[in-house]
């Protein structure tokens, strides 16, 4: 009994270790030009990849409550930014998830992507680029504990 009780105590602690470590869940991103909250996205694993869509948007002052994705190419085009999926097809080797995209809904550019958690799992550094990862830019998300940040 003994055996099985430290054996469950181990267990427990892999199991939360692993979780606290995860890179699902809600993440909030930092505008590049404000150095505010722009929204919450929801990080999620289907079928072996990265998937993210957008659950909150923090609403400019000028910005109208429903924002549209008016400059998105196809069928994004005047798409509701709420909800809408913006990590697409990343898959994870070793730390790192890559070989997906990212679509900014404000420029309604998409760009190759890859993103690393943090050892702590507290923040997430995602990198969008064009062609090779030195011509992109990095922006640091941090890891909150619901959809209404």
């Amino acid at each position: 009994m003994k055996k099985f009780t430290v054996l469950l105590l181990i267990l427990s602690f892999f199991s939360l270790y692993g979780e606290k470590h995860s890179i699902e869940g809600y993440w909030k991103t930092i505008d590049d030009n404000t150095n505010k909250p722009r929204s919450i996205v929801h990080l999620y694993v289907k079928k072996g990849e990265l998937r993210g869509k957008i659950v909150k948007i923090f609403l400019r002052e000028d910005e109208d409550e429903n924002p549209l994705c008016d400059k998105c190419p196809g069928d994004l085009k005047d798409k509701p930014a709420m909800g809408m999926e913006i990590f697409n097809g990343m898959k994870q080797s070793k730390n790192e998830w890559s070989g997906g995209t990212v679509l900014d809904p404000d420029s309604g550019k998409t760009y190759r992507c890859r993103a690393r958690l943090s050892e702590d799992g507290k923040r997430l550094d995602v990198r969008g680029f064009v062609g090779i990862s030195l011509l992109g830019r990095t922006q640091t998300w941090i890891r909150v504990s619901s959809p209404k940040g």
